[in-house]
């Protein structure tokens, strides 16, 4: 058979998997990278196994993608479109494949419909294979990217969010299935997107055989993880019912709550009579013995608990939020109540709010809901915005049922029904003026950006800034391997660092000599392959100076009611909503608070003027911090 490669459109590689005697696999590169490891695999890692991925005959590989490209921008200091373009050049046939959210897009929350239009269509240039979830599995919600897709001449491959329970009946995936056809036509690949490597093989087989009944010539696409060790008995029972794709990633890499390992796929289904097309079992092999040791470096970033979680089945948290979750928990100080979150809360949580998906951006709002119950010891009393947009409708319907009344009352109070009645629907999101959007970005770079600049700020605008400006000041870092960029410990005056790029050339850094001025300023000479380079650093804060004073939960409630706003918790400001001066009503949103991907509005709790604006949009505040002060009507 002719091995799929980026010379064919769509129409010829439909007709070759419709053809297959076998099945094909995805290298699920980017899914390991964000399940094991929080995203932080480097390109300069994905540059060395790409020869040998490309080699290995894969039907895609999934690169970019969910929370990837955020994360390449704030943690990796790489631009999400120059990785694209340096591992096509060195992947020239295998198709590359993207994770898109539909309307959240790359991002966490809903998009305009001109800025997703223009984000695909520039994506479109480098990604071949479109696959695309809802958390709520509401076809609307993906429409646009559908469209998009289809007229660039890509892939469309829509997602049916899988999970388990008493409603996730074969029919239901069914019936969703023909909804979603009904918007894309026939022309697609369907993928069975289980996320957090749920239910058993047979109840997996039972699902794959049940569509393949309906739609005999519907190809379908298995992606899964393999958080509780049971991934491929679950892609075994796929391929057997039908499945034509199959997703897995290289066994060097391979943790816990990622895909399964590539050739344990390959060995396990060879003996059902099952060939995997075109693979090139030997390149398999090659790319995990050029990459297995730089494993070393990027053991800070695994999970904090080893091992397989069997109890997945029963919090669901899928294996992209396992280790951020876990993370969370360890720098917050509450991983010792990590098992009653997810064996009793979570799973609580996920019932009480309608038993759907937990999957981007729903698994954060079913986590930081579950946490914030279990913390605060007081079930929902402290409610993300999301929470509420979720509440309202704002995603889309309820799929089974919806929350029962004494929910609601918490989260809005006992005014909850007029509230729901006057704000309650789909969340109808004017078009973005991405003229002005770009004039913005040209002020704060000081320069023209181009298009894909403009398209990384319109989804993530402050992380966006401040990575343009990193990259002026010290060029693309992208070139350092995981030894030098993941390095603990700091670098010492004197020393010299020799490493190798992607490509084997050799470079040089010599760190210092260091000098310090009578204003405490340091200026730190680098000389790099030769070429000196000057970096002058401000004083550091001397320990013990300017610090705040912690405030508990009820101080900061009541210095609220004095017009006197602080942030409630840990987050970044993402929106300023007044100017000083501006007359505020109670109940009026005054700023916007992100933690762990998730907004929460600020509202003022007095009626009066805004006096003094403390903070600036992306700066990161504390429990306790000033954000703006309000002077009290009559005072």
């Amino acid at each position: 058979m002719t091995r799929i490669t980026t010379a064919m459109n769509p129409t010829q590689v439909l007709d070759t998997l419709r053809r297959a005697d076998g099945y094909f696999i995805t290298n699920t590169a980017r899914d390991m990278s964000q399940s094991d490891y929080k995203n932080r695999i480097l390109l300069h890692t994905d540059l060395l196994a790409a020869p040998s991925r490309d080699a290995a005959g894969y039907f895609s590989l999934e690169i970019t993608g969910g929370a990837s490209i955020h994360v390449d921008i704030l943690r990796k200091q790489v631009d999400p479109f120059l990785k694209l373009k340096l591992l096509r050049e060195q992947m020239p046939d295998t198709l590359f494949q993207t994770l898109c959210r539909g309307v959240n897009l790359f991002g966490y929350r809903p998009y305009p419909q001109n800025v997703i239009r223009l984000t695909v269509r520039e994506f479109a240039k480098y990604v071949d294979v479109w696959r695309t979830f809802d958390f709520m599995n509401h076809v609307p919600n993906m429409q646009a990217v559908f469209e998009e897709v289809a007229k660039a001449g890509k892939i469309n491959e829509p997602s049916i969010c899988f999970s388990t329970g008493p409603e996730h009946t074969d029919q239901f995936y069914v019936d969703k299935v023909k909804e979603i056809m009904a918007v894309t036509g026939e022309e697609i690949i369907l993928c069975i997107k289980n996320h957090g490597g749920l239910g058993t093989p047979k109840r997996i087989g039972d699902l794959v055989d049940a569509i393949k009944q309906a739609y005999p010539e519907l190809i379908i696409h298995y992606h899964g993880h393999n958080t509780d060790g049971n991934d491929i008995g679950r892609i075994t029972a796929a391929v057997l019912n039908g499945a034509t794709i199959v997703d897995a990633s290289d066994h060097a890499f391979n943790g816990f709550y990622g895909p399964p390992p590539i050739l344990s796929v390959i060995q396990t289904l060879k003996d059902y009579g099952k060939t995997a097309i075109d693979i090139n079992e030997e390149a398999v092999i090659e790319t995990s013995e050029t990459i297995h040791d730089q494993r070393p470096y990027y053991e800070q970033f695994e999970a904090q608990i080893k091992g397989f979680l069997p109890t997945v089945q029963i919090h669901k948290l899928p294996g992209g939020a396992m280790g951020s979750s876990l993370e969370q928990a360890a720098k917050g100080g509450f991983l010792n109540k990590m098992p009653d979150i997810l064996h009793h809360e979570l799973p609580r949580v996920q019932k009480e709010l309608g038993n759907w998906w937990s999957v981007t951006p729903g698994s954060q709002i079913l986590w930081t809901t579950a946490v914030s119950n279990v913390l605060d010891g007081e079930r929902y009393g402290n409610p993300s915005g999301d929470l509420k947009n979720l509440l309202l409708g704002k995603y889309g319907p309820f799929p089974f049922y919806s929350p029962a009344d004494w929910i609601y009352e918490k989260v809005f109070g006992p005014d909850w029904k007029d509230i729901l009645e006057k704000e309650g629907g789909i969340l109808e999101i004017e078009d973005m003026d991405i003229d002005q959007e770009r004039r913005t970005l040209t002020e704060r770079l000081g320069r023209e950006p181009t298009e894909q600049q403009l398209v990384t700020f319109l989804q993530h605008p402050n992380d966006a800034v401040e990575f343009f400006k990193f990259e002026e000041k010290f060029g693309k870092s992208y070139v350092l391997p995981p030894s030098i960029f993941l390095r603990r410990g700091g670098f010492a005056l004197g020393e010299t660092l020799v490493f190798q790029d992607y490509t084997g050339k050799e470079h040089l850094i010599e760190i210092g000599p260091e000098q310090q001025d009578k204003k405490g300023e340091t200026t730190i000479y680098l000389n790099v392959d030769h070429h000196q380079q000057i970096f002058v650093f401000e004083p550091e804060q001397q320990a013990g100076t300017n610090v705040k004073p912690s405030l508990s939960k009820e101080e900061i409630a009541d210095l609220a009611k004095a017009g006197d706003i602080r942030a409630g918790f840990s987050g970044n400001v993402c929106e300023i909503s007044v100017e000083a001066g501006q007359d505020v009503a109670v109940g009026d949103r005054v700023a916007i608070l992100e933690a762990m991907k998730m907004q929460t509005p600020v509202v003022s709790e007095v009626a009066g003027k805004v006096a003094k604006i403390s903070v600036k949009v992306g700066q990161a505040l504390q429990p306790g911090d000033k954000i703006l002060k309000i002077d009290v009507d009559g005072e």
